[in-house]
């Protein structure tokens, strides 16, 4: 297993910790990568905004009191993949190594309002700036509805320390 990064690991938490952006690994340029000679996991902590599906899919592998926080070598590629595919942000894939299933890319885009929380994309989603440069690709996005998040348009938690709230439409 191996673990490149560009910040030394820190405390994780479940649940977003109060100004837990303001910490340098939650930096855009931060990507960290877990291998093994069978699968390759990469995550994106500033796309990270600890919904944690990962931790109650697969404990054995994603355990944010341990360090490092993935261990690719506790769990099957399948099994880890398909937890991956889980994560409503993308902050977290895969790429197989050992000619495994690669991650699919939906074939239809869908848009899930969360109650008092983000819109989450999946499909080839495709974010350009006001300039028409690509922001971001890729498979699942989660976008901010509140108007704090200090990495627009990607939400960042601050829906909870906003206390952002919806408000339930007509039927």
């Amino acid at each position: 297993m191996t673990e490149r990064a560009s910040e030394p690991p820190h405390d994780e938490h479940d649940e977003a910790p109060e100004g837990f952006r303001e910490q340098p690994r939650y930096a855009p340029t931060v990507e960290r990568s877990y291998a093994n000679d069978r699968i390759e996991i990469t995550w994106e902590p500033a796309f990270c905004i600890h919904v944690a599906e990962c931790l109650r899919g697969l404990p054995a592998v994603f355990d944010n009191q341990r360090r490092p926080w993935i261990s690719v070598d506790n769990g099957s590629p399948d099994d880890i993949g398909e937890v991956i595919q889980r994560c409503p942000t993308g902050a977290l894939h895969f790429r197989r190594l050992d000619g495994g299933s690669r991650e699919p890319v939906p074939e239809e885009t869908t848009v899930q309002e969360r109650p008092n929380g983000p819109l989450f994309l999946r499909g080839n989603v495709r974010i350009f700036g006001q300039d028409h440069t690509l922001v971001r690709q890729d498979t699942r996005v989660a976008l901010c509805r509140c108007g704090a998040s200090a990495n627009k348009p990607f939400c960042d938690g601050s829906h909870r320390k906003v206390g952002f709230r919806t408000k339930r439409g007509p039927a």
